[in-house]
Protein backbone atom coordinates (compact mmCIF):
# COMPACT_ATOMS: atom_id res chain seq x y z
CA UNK A 1 0.00 0.00 0.00
CA UNK A 2 1.25 3.48 -0.91
CA UNK A 3 1.27 6.19 1.74
CA UNK A 4 1.62 9.82 0.63
CA UNK A 5 3.02 12.17 3.23
CA UNK A 6 4.98 15.39 3.57
CA UNK A 7 8.65 15.09 2.86
CA UNK A 8 10.86 15.04 5.97
CA UNK A 9 14.45 16.19 6.42
CA UNK A 10 15.40 12.52 6.81
CA UNK A 11 14.08 11.84 3.28
CA UNK A 12 16.72 13.94 1.50
CA UNK A 13 19.13 11.14 0.60
CA UNK A 14 16.35 8.78 -0.54
CA UNK A 15 14.71 11.57 -2.59
CA UNK A 16 17.98 12.52 -4.28
CA UNK A 17 18.74 8.86 -5.03
CA UNK A 18 15.27 8.45 -6.54
CA UNK A 19 15.74 11.56 -8.70
CA UNK A 20 19.13 10.28 -9.86
CA UNK A 21 17.55 6.97 -10.86
CA UNK A 22 14.58 8.62 -12.56
CA UNK A 23 16.40 11.40 -14.43
CA UNK A 24 20.15 10.92 -14.11
CA UNK A 25 22.61 13.79 -14.12
CA UNK A 26 20.71 15.54 -16.93
CA UNK A 27 18.26 16.79 -14.30
CA UNK A 28 20.81 19.39 -13.20
CA UNK A 29 20.97 20.85 -16.71
CA UNK A 30 17.22 21.50 -17.00
CA UNK A 31 16.02 25.09 -17.19
CA UNK A 32 13.63 24.49 -14.28
CA UNK A 33 16.62 23.63 -12.11
CA UNK A 34 17.90 27.20 -12.58
CA UNK A 35 14.74 28.42 -10.83
CA UNK A 36 15.08 25.91 -7.98
CA UNK A 37 18.80 26.31 -7.31
CA UNK A 38 19.52 27.68 -3.87
CA UNK A 39 15.83 28.03 -2.98
CA UNK A 40 13.64 26.31 -0.45
CA UNK A 41 10.61 24.48 -1.85
CA UNK A 42 7.14 25.82 -1.04
CA UNK A 43 6.26 24.86 2.52
CA UNK A 44 3.84 21.95 2.82
CA UNK A 45 4.02 21.10 -0.89
CA UNK A 46 6.89 18.63 -0.94
CA UNK A 47 5.39 15.16 -0.81
CA UNK A 48 6.73 11.63 -1.01
CA UNK A 49 5.05 8.32 -1.77
CA UNK A 50 6.22 5.56 0.54
CA UNK A 51 5.75 1.83 0.19
CA UNK A 52 7.10 -0.59 2.81
CA UNK A 53 9.33 2.13 4.23
CA UNK A 54 10.89 2.98 0.84
CA UNK A 55 10.38 6.30 -0.96
CA UNK A 56 9.04 5.40 -4.39
CA UNK A 57 7.80 8.81 -5.53
CA UNK A 58 8.36 12.52 -4.96
CA UNK A 59 6.87 15.86 -5.97
CA UNK A 60 7.90 19.38 -5.01
CA UNK A 61 6.75 22.94 -5.73
CA UNK A 62 8.71 26.20 -5.78
CA UNK A 63 7.74 29.86 -5.55
CA UNK A 64 8.11 31.71 -8.86
CA UNK A 65 6.58 34.60 -10.77
CA UNK A 66 4.85 34.17 -14.12
CA UNK A 67 6.23 37.50 -15.28
CA UNK A 68 6.48 40.58 -13.06
CA UNK A 69 3.98 40.69 -10.21
CA UNK A 70 2.36 37.34 -11.01
CA UNK A 71 2.97 34.91 -8.13
CA UNK A 72 2.81 31.24 -9.04
CA UNK A 73 4.28 27.88 -8.18
CA UNK A 74 6.61 25.77 -10.29
CA UNK A 75 5.90 22.03 -10.17
CA UNK A 76 8.89 19.78 -10.30
CA UNK A 77 10.41 17.49 -10.23
CA UNK A 78 7.81 14.75 -10.16
CA UNK A 79 9.42 11.33 -10.12
CA UNK A 80 8.45 7.73 -9.51
CA UNK A 81 11.00 4.98 -9.05
CA UNK A 82 11.33 3.01 -12.32
CA UNK A 83 10.27 -0.23 -10.60
CA UNK A 84 7.02 1.37 -9.39
CA UNK A 85 5.79 3.18 -12.50
CA UNK A 86 2.39 2.69 -14.17
CA UNK A 87 0.67 2.15 -10.84
CA UNK A 88 -0.89 5.61 -10.47
CA UNK A 89 1.68 6.86 -7.95
CA UNK A 90 2.60 9.94 -9.98
CA UNK A 91 -1.05 10.82 -10.52
CA UNK A 92 -1.78 10.40 -6.81
CA UNK A 93 1.13 12.69 -5.92
CA UNK A 94 -0.02 15.35 -8.40
CA UNK A 95 -3.64 15.20 -7.20
CA UNK A 96 -2.68 15.43 -3.52
CA UNK A 97 -0.25 18.30 -4.17
CA UNK A 98 -2.75 20.23 -6.32
CA UNK A 99 -5.35 19.92 -3.57
CA UNK A 100 -2.87 21.32 -1.06
CA UNK A 101 -1.94 24.17 -3.39
CA UNK A 102 -5.61 25.07 -3.91
CA UNK A 103 -6.26 25.00 -0.16
CA UNK A 104 -3.16 27.15 0.33
CA UNK A 105 -4.64 29.84 -1.90
CA UNK A 106 -1.98 29.72 -4.59
CA UNK A 107 -3.18 31.35 -7.83
CA UNK A 108 -1.41 29.28 -10.52
CA UNK A 109 1.07 26.53 -11.22
CA UNK A 110 3.63 26.35 -14.02
CA UNK A 111 5.70 23.41 -15.20
CA UNK A 112 7.84 22.25 -18.07
CA UNK A 113 6.54 18.83 -19.01
CA UNK A 114 4.54 16.54 -21.23
CA UNK A 115 1.13 17.97 -22.15
CA UNK A 116 -0.18 14.45 -22.72
CA UNK A 117 0.51 13.53 -19.10
CA UNK A 118 -0.25 16.81 -17.32
CA UNK A 119 -3.29 17.67 -19.44
CA UNK A 120 -5.44 15.26 -17.42
CA UNK A 121 -4.90 17.53 -14.38
CA UNK A 122 -5.91 20.66 -16.30
CA UNK A 123 -2.48 21.93 -17.38
CA UNK A 124 -2.34 23.56 -20.82
CA UNK A 125 -0.11 25.91 -22.82
CA UNK A 126 -3.07 28.26 -23.38
CA UNK A 127 -1.85 30.90 -20.90
CA UNK A 128 1.91 30.53 -21.36
CA UNK A 129 2.39 32.12 -24.80
CA UNK A 130 3.70 35.43 -23.45
CA UNK A 131 5.85 34.05 -20.63
CA UNK A 132 9.19 32.31 -20.96
CA UNK A 133 11.72 30.39 -18.93
CA UNK A 134 15.28 31.60 -18.24
CA UNK A 135 17.23 29.64 -20.84
CA UNK A 136 16.50 27.18 -23.60
CA UNK A 137 13.18 25.30 -23.34
CA UNK A 138 10.59 23.73 -25.59
CA UNK A 139 7.77 26.28 -25.83
CA UNK A 140 5.02 23.63 -26.13
CA UNK A 141 6.18 22.04 -22.85
CA UNK A 142 5.65 25.19 -20.76
CA UNK A 143 2.26 24.47 -19.21
CA UNK A 144 0.09 26.22 -16.66
CA UNK A 145 -2.90 25.55 -14.44
CA UNK A 146 -4.90 28.42 -12.99
CA UNK A 147 -6.08 27.53 -9.51
CA UNK A 148 -7.76 30.93 -9.33
CA UNK A 149 -9.52 31.68 -12.65
CA UNK A 150 -7.99 34.63 -14.48
CA UNK A 151 -4.79 34.62 -12.42
CA UNK A 152 -2.65 34.31 -15.55
CA UNK A 153 -4.73 36.55 -17.80
CA UNK A 154 -2.29 39.01 -19.34
CA UNK A 155 0.75 37.29 -17.80
CA UNK A 156 3.82 38.34 -19.72
CA UNK A 157 7.57 38.13 -19.19
CA UNK A 158 10.26 35.97 -17.68
CA UNK A 159 9.43 33.29 -15.14
CA UNK A 160 11.50 34.22 -12.11
CA UNK A 161 12.53 32.51 -8.89
CA UNK A 162 11.21 33.88 -5.63
CA UNK A 163 10.88 32.42 -2.18
CA UNK A 164 13.21 31.72 0.64
CA UNK A 165 16.91 31.14 0.02
CA UNK A 166 18.03 27.72 1.23
CA UNK A 167 20.80 27.87 3.81
CA UNK A 168 23.97 26.13 2.71
CA UNK A 169 24.62 23.00 4.79
CA UNK A 170 27.96 22.67 6.55
CA UNK A 171 30.48 20.05 5.42
CA UNK A 172 29.49 17.60 8.19
CA UNK A 173 25.84 17.74 7.10
CA UNK A 174 26.80 17.03 3.48
CA UNK A 175 28.99 14.09 4.49
CA UNK A 176 26.20 12.76 6.71
CA UNK A 177 23.61 13.07 3.93
CA UNK A 178 25.73 11.15 1.44
CA UNK A 179 26.92 8.47 3.86
CA UNK A 180 23.76 7.97 5.87
CA UNK A 181 25.69 8.63 9.09
CA UNK A 182 23.98 10.92 11.63
CA UNK A 183 25.62 14.42 11.60
CA UNK A 184 26.55 14.18 15.29
CA UNK A 185 28.64 11.06 14.60
CA UNK A 186 30.34 12.70 11.61
CA UNK A 187 31.30 15.67 13.83
CA UNK A 188 32.80 13.34 16.45
CA UNK A 189 34.83 11.49 13.83
CA UNK A 190 36.18 14.70 12.25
Amino acid sequence: MINIREERATDVVARETLLDEAYGAVRFAKVSERLREGRCPAKGLSLVAVERGQIVGTIRFWHVTAGPGRPALLLGPLAVHPDHRNRGIGSALVCRALTRARLGGYPAILLVGDAGYYGRFGFTAAQTGAIWMPGSFERDRLLALELRPGSLTGARGLVGATGKIEPKPDLNTLIAARSGTPPALVRRAA
